[in-house]
């Protein structure tokens, strides 16, 4: 029995002991190292010159925050900041605090906040952007604070007042605007010499929004960092000479400048809605005890972003690190002169413009980029084009936003949708189906401000006239057959429109048409489509106007400028021709006396090369390209002499029996007819192209095109020359041009 009580408290003792060395060794491994530096608050503390920022962490509720275990980065304002800041002080007057002792604890809270950084940063890491892929050395100049704006009161376009919060995403299908777990917290801009490097900017570049301030390599705002990288136990300090207060976002900053408010007023007007969102109605009301219901301020899917979004594109968590929204705001008296003079010329009124007018202005002055000052020329907005403006003479607001750049503006950043020949259309009512089929193809062409371009212009009334129309609720293209009443509805009717848009679109680099409209002044030039038209004095030809025997004219008085070119209003349609090549053939070479006869006469004869029965000629393909080279009469009759075609110069033979005849025509019609090409004397076809005609080895026997002396000259392969008989050349037909020669060209 007292071995038995001897080793139990021998058990006992030898277990206190080890409970005893363990909870030392536990102390001792999760003790507070010596030589960790003390935290944020004790270390403000400790240098006796942040009195005052001390006292707004006080206030705000943040000494617990910054006495604990964390990882910050805090960019601290020292005494003096704050006593001799004008900039502060004037943020603290705007808020009806008259002195720094009286800054309330939601003031506080604000500066101490935006002050604060989420994770610590040394200056060496601070403007390295945070990837998903790792550190992206030398593009970041934004972080983000502990601070967020949250609920706030606002104002339907009704003039309803409701209880609001910002959306923290792009609106881009019109449901993906909230989330409910993002605060939307704002970002604090800082800029370093090394980014500065990588981007290609200078301190005018900071200047420029920072007049009063100098850059020094590390600047906060406007403030510049005196000294950093000061380790603490829960992050990283940074202290700065100046107190940088809270921005407010593009949507914020906008609001209050009156100079703009006609530029707000548009998207309020069309582009911005109060949605109901339950959650945060739940959330607030919970904070507050209320019982408001909460609305998301939603902008809509066809803008470049949203003004109150301060995440930017969240394509990466961080994105906002490395970039920030722009935007231009022109002021109200420079808008509303460009709106009347521009927009309203054939509207009515602000409220019936079509809303894509609307956002495609907005969207001219939206970038979803930073656009610095000195990159305007470099720096592409939502449509694709860069500022229009001096950053100097055109500027007269400026400010780095907590999403953003803002520049209010004495000039409008015109789009090239509304300042070119497509704008023409696209700011007409009467021409909405024209501006429809450019879309589909042509508006990215014709809104090219360096090229230049004549538009014939289509009005829905002349189309109308025709028997087409477009039903938008059914999205369909209607053709009502003036003929017979007949009604197609079908993608046809859409190309055939195409069809006779494309003949009107024609591009003038050199303004070869700038005298159109002038008597005696006539040609022939190419279209978009490859097609040609004719021109003399005030009246357009195309195949298929003369087909129908239409005079197409328009009024010289009533041709218009715009940036890239002239717009001519006609009375009908550039119809195309449904005509074949041979059937206009036909026609040219019918009559005796023409000089087209005698080619047209071995054609039709050759059963090898034309179908009578369609109308075609063998080798061509519906819907191709083509130029048919027709020799005179005499170049035939010279041809028939040198013996490459049959019969004699007094009497051709027409319909030869023999095999070896019948070749000699059939080769002697496919050397001239150049295979998916149309050409005119335009000289912007040069070289050699291809004909019909396919050589032993089944390779196509080539026609070079050549303007020795300016003049258009066609070379056979054996180097013989022919050229045009000017005053029987460019006759229209199908995708064709027809042209008579003065010589022949010689096969082989």
């Amino acid at each position: 029995m007292g071995k038995s009580l001897q080793a139990f408290f021998l058990l006992v003792t030898s277990c206190l002991l080890l409970v005893n060395c363990r909870k030392k060794q536990w102390e001792e491994f999760y003790e507070r190292p010596g030589s960790l530096e003390p935290p944020i608050y004790q270390q403000l503390e400790a240098n006796g010159n942040f009195k005052q920022l001390l006292s707004c962490i006080d206030k705000a509720g943040y000494k617990n925050t910054l006495s604990a275990a964390g990882f910050w980065t805090l960019f601290a304002p020292n005494d003096s900041a704050f006593n001799n800041d004008p900039e502060f002080k004037t943020f603290l007057k705007s808020r009806n605090i008259s002195d720094i002792s009286a800054i309330d604890p939601v003031t506080a809270q604000m500066i101490v906040q935006y002050l604060l950084v989420y994770n610590a940063f040394e200056k060496d890491r601070l403007d390295d952007f945070q990837s998903v892929t790792g550190w992206v050395e030398n593009s970041a100049f934004k972080r983000r604070t502990a601070y967020y704006t949250g609920f706030y009161s606002d104002t339907t376009l009704a003039g309803q007042p409701v209880k609001a919060i910002a959306s923290n995403r792009n609106n881009t299908t019109g449901t993906n605007y909230y989330v409910t777990s993002d605060n939307n917290n704002k970002y604090i801009p800082f800029f370093t010499s090394d980014y500065f490097s990588a981007k290609g900017l200078s301190s005018g570049d900071y200047n420029y929004f920072y007049p009063t301030s100098t850059y020094t390599g590390f600047n906060v705002g406007n403030a510049k960092v005196i000294q950093q990288d000061i380790a603490a136990e829960n992050g990283v300090i940074h202290f700065i000479d100046r107190v940088v207060t809270p921005q407010p976002s593009i949507d914020q900053y906008i609001k209050t400048k009156p100079e703009f408010s006609e530029f707000k007023k548009l998207f309020d007007q069309f582009m911005v809605q109060f949605v109901l969102n339950n959650d945060a109605s739940r959330r607030y009301q919970v904070l507050t005890g209320s019982s408001d219901n909460v609305m998301v301020k939603v902008y809509n899917t066809l803008l470049a972003f949203s003004p109150n979004n301060e995440n930017h594109l969240k394509l990466q968590d961080n994105d906002g690190q490395r970039e920030g929204w722009t935007m231009f705001a022109p002021q109200n008296d420079t808008l509303m002169s460009y709106i009347n003079r521009v927009l309203l010329e054939n509207y009515p009124s602000v409220s019936s413009l079509p809303l894509p007018v609307i956002a495609d202005l907005l969207n001219a002055h939206m970038w979803q980029s930073t656009v610095w000052p000195s990159k305007f020329s470099s720096t592409y907005n939502y449509l694709g084009e860069t500022a229009q403006l001096n950053n100097q003479s055109n500027i007269i607001d400026k400010k780095i936003l907590s999403n953003g750049f803002f520049y209010g503006t004495n000039k409008i950043n015109e789009p090239n949708v509304f300042s070119t020949v497509y704008g023409k259309a696209y700011l007409n009512p009467n021409y909405s189906i024209m501006t429809r089929l450019l879309n589909y193809e042509l508006r990215d062409v014709i809104t090219n401000p360096n090229a230049r371009f004549t538009i014939f212009m289509i009005p829905d009334s002349v189309l109308a006239k025709q028997g087409y129309s477009y039903n938008v609720a059914g999205s369909e293209w209607r053709f009502v057959n003036p003929a017979n009443g007949v009604l197609s509805i079908n993608d046809s009717n859409r190309i055939n429109l195409i069809r006779i848009l494309n003949s009107g679109i024609i591009e003038t680099p050199q303004n070869e048409l700038n005298n159109l409209g002038t008597p005696g002044f006539s040609g022939i030039i190419g279209s978009f489509g490859s097609e040609y038209i004719r021109f003399d004095g005030n009246q357009i030809i195309t195949a298929g106007t003369k087909d129908r025997g239409l005079t197409v004219t328009f009024n010289p008085s009533q041709i218009k400028t715009a940036k890239n070119g002239k717009v001519v209003y006609l009375n009908n349609l550039l119809f195309f021709s449904y005509a074949t090549i041979a059937k206009h053939l036909e026609i040219l070479g019918t009559p005796t006396t023409s000089e087209y006869n005698l080619f047209w006469n071995y054609l039709k004869n050759s059963t090898s090369m034309y179908d009578a029965a369609n109308s075609i000629i063998t080798g061509t393909v519906a819907g191709s390209f083509y130029t048919l080279f027709i020799p005179n009469n005499a170049a035939v009759r010279q041809a028939i002499t040198d013996g490459l075609l049959p019969g004699t110069a007094a009497a051709p033979n027409f319909t030869p029996t023999g095999t070896a005849e019948k070749v000699m025509v059939e080769k002697f019609l496919q050397y001239h007819i150049l295979d998916k090409k149309s050409v005119i004397a335009d000289r912007r076809d040069e070289g050699a192209f291809n004909s019909l005609l396919k050589n032993s080895a089944g390779d196509a026997v080539p026609i070079t095109i050549a303007y020795p002396g300016g003049t258009f000259e066609l070379t056979d392969v054996f180097g013989r020359k022919a050229r045009l008989v000017n005053s029987q050349s460019n006759q229209l037909s199908n995708r064709t041009v027809i042209h008579l020669l003065d010589n022949y060209l010689k096969y082989y």
